[in-house]
């Protein structure tokens, strides 16, 4: 198979992004903040992570809302890779802030409003993928689904985003507490941080592409096997 830079264009510049943020986020001057010092170099992977999870969660709603109104099975086939890519990432998040947490707030685990309500949004998630394993018609299988995962990204803005608001929280931008833009996310971190996102979400929707042809090609090859 001939190789296409017109149509893998996209490919190569994820591959690029993610290879200059590891490579500059480990080696450009970063501000010498208290408590924080050289654990600020996971905005690039932790916090830039989270902004490439709700990339691909709200195209998952977009194509769970297109299934409702055609009932294309690719739509909630689509639908379903993007809510998987997008919890992989959201568990990388986790991950990623659990070793932030270790070095900045002396554990691995606090009990802090915005890490709580971030598991309860994704244990709703992840409770998508059990519905659809236990529903065998596709149809019936879609318009489920669909319907979920819209209350689940409904209920997820508010726990991530408004909910650790509105009380204390050691988290960044919550309870109080300033956002890295307020005070420190000086033009050397922006250089980085923003390719962060794009990179991120760049070889997230790569995987989602490759697991959507592997399941077609199943698809295709079940339905030989049974004419």
């Amino acid at each position: 198979m001939q190789f296409s830079f017109k149509n893998n264009w996209w490919k190569i510049l994820g591959i690029i992004l993610i290879y200059y943020v590891v490579i500059a986020g480990f080696l450009i001057d970063v501000p010498h903040l208290s408590i924080l010092n050289e654990t600020i170099r996971n905005l690039f992977f932790h916090v830039a992570i989270w902004f490439a999870m709700f990339i691909l969660l709200i195209v998952s709603l977009v194509y769970s809302i297109k299934y409702l109104k055609s009932s294309t099975l690719k739509n909630d086939i689509i639908a379903s890779e993007f809510a998987t890519m997008g919890i992989v990432y959201g568990l990388l998040g986790i991950t990623t802030g659990s070793v932030w947490a270790k070095f900045t707030w002396g554990d691995w685990w606090v009990n802090d409003p915005k890490l709580n309500a971030t598991t309860i949004a994704l244990l709703i998630y992840l409770a998508y993928f059990v519905l659809r394993a236990s529903i065998e018609d596709s149809h019936q299988k879609g318009r489920i689904s669909a319907v979920y995962n819209i209350f689940a990204f409904a209920a997820a803005v508010p726990l991530i985003f408004i909910l650790p608001r509105l009380t204390d929280s050691l988290h960044p931008g919550n309870g109080g507490n300033p956002g890295f833009s307020a005070y420190d996310l000086d033009n050397n971190l922006r250089k980085v941080f923003y390719p962060a996102i794009v990179g991120w979400t760049l070889i997230g929707v790569w995987f989602v592409s490759l697991r959507i042809r592997i399941k077609n090609m199943r698809e295709l090859i079940d339905e030989i096997h049974h004419n």
